[in-house]
């Protein structure tokens, strides 16, 4: 094997096997060192940003029963709920006049919600709302509710295009290989369905993320498989915006059974690291203060991530097992100088919002920039 990060200091792209050799052999020192250099050749100016965001989930019935959701919930459930378009566009209200300018759009696959509800969801938020950004519905989703109305991903997503719509959320991945998703998501999308949601969206003018949930049955080689499909994708289409990881949250999932002992910290800041490496053809990895904690979080920007998630004024998938930290944007730009860099607010094409004010230098006590 070609030394990996020779390669990366020619400019070389990374192969599958020095893609494993970095998850599980190299230094984490060296390989972050990497990462961050790549980081500051594309993102040079120091900037880390971050969304003001809400996701006030529009369903929690499914029939899909993942064995790492705590969320579901079937039908007949006592505390199943599905939010009528008023109530829906009412959160988004709120959570809009505590600053929110992007509102995410998930749910379950419930049978009971067709496509004229969720056109009904997106009217009702922008009439509510019509300066906040709606980002709707995961690959997933779009896989259950064009199997469900008995048309073609490209009918429906051009049904979602017609209503204003231009990004996608990209949930839904968890990890991309069929030997994984037999075992936590055997009634979900498929590897090819969730890609194929992802090209037809690209094909139409969508822009999308993409998401990978670690830390539970997965092997390494289905870390970097995950990985190469996603940079394969891009290639071909170009329409990822960006890369954002998180590691499975046990709770009382049913999958919790079969994971001994969660994620470490390191995993995840590694996991950074490497796909800044392996995603040459994305332009932002995102490091969260909300999927892990606030010092990964921290460490994963200098590992190569550029982002730093969103402030989710609402949130309820992960609440359900037992994680639910709450923020504030004062709180993240605080964090995110601690880390050495400047804090930026962006939109969901992530277009820079506002510039705020860069860290003090070591040392500094006064407030403002430091004399000479």
């Amino acid at each position: 094997m070609d030394d990996p990060f020779d390669a990366i200091d020619r400019g070389r792209r990374i192969d599958r096997q020095q893609a494993l050799w970095l998850l599980s052999g190299a230094p984490l020192g060296r390989l972050m060192e990497a990462a961050h250099r790549v980081r500051e050749s594309r993102h040079g100016d120091r900037l880390v940003t971050f969304v003001f965001d809400t996701n006030p989930n529009y369903t929690n019935v499914c029939r899909t029963g993942c064995t790492f959701c705590a969320f579901c919930r079937s039908p007949e459930a006592d505390d199943a709920y599905t939010l009528t378009p008023e109530e829906l566009a009412a959160r988004v209200s709120k959570a809009h006049a505590e600053g929110a300018t992007t509102v995410l759009l998930q749910g379950g696959h419930n049978p009971g919600i067709g496509l004229a509800d969720w056109i009904d969801y997106i009217r009702a938020v922008r009439k509510a709302c019509p300066a906040v950004h709606i980002h709707p519905f995961s690959p997933a989703e779009y896989v259950f509710m064009a199997r469900k109305e008995g048309i073609g991903l490209e009918q429906l997503l051009k049904a979602i295009w017609d209503e204003g719509i231009r990004t996608i959320p990209g949930g839904g991945a968890e990890i991309l290989t069929e030997r994984v998703r037999r075992r936590i998501a055997p009634a979900k999308a498929s590897v090819e369905q969730w890609l194929d949601a992802c090209r037809v969206a690209h094909r139409i003018g969508f822009r999308t993320t993409a998401t990978m949930m670690f830390g539970h049955v997965e092997e390494d080689e289905d870390i970097v498989d995950h990985l190469f499909v996603l940079r394969e994708l891009q290639d071909e289409t170009g329409g990822f915006t960006s890369f954002i990881p998180w590691s499975f949250k046990p709770g009382s999932t049913a999958l919790a059974r079969q994971v001994k002992t969660p994620a470490h910290p390191a995993r995840y800041v590694r996991i950074i690291a490497l796909a800044r490496l392996v995603l040459d053809n994305f332009e932002h990895i995102q490091s969260s203060w909300f999927s892990e904690n606030i010092a990964a979080g921290q460490l994963g920007l200098l590992a190569g991530a550029d982002d730093f998630g969103g402030i989710l004024v609402e949130e309820n998938v992960l609440k359900q097992t037992g994680h639910s930290p709450r923020t504030t944007v004062e709180k993240v730009k605080t964090i995110i100088r601690r880390a050495g860099f400047t804090p930026a607010r962006r939109d969901s094409d992530y277009r820079i919002v506002e510039v705020f004010d860069p860290p003090e230098p070591p040392g500094c006590r006064l407030k403002g920039p430091c004399a000479k």
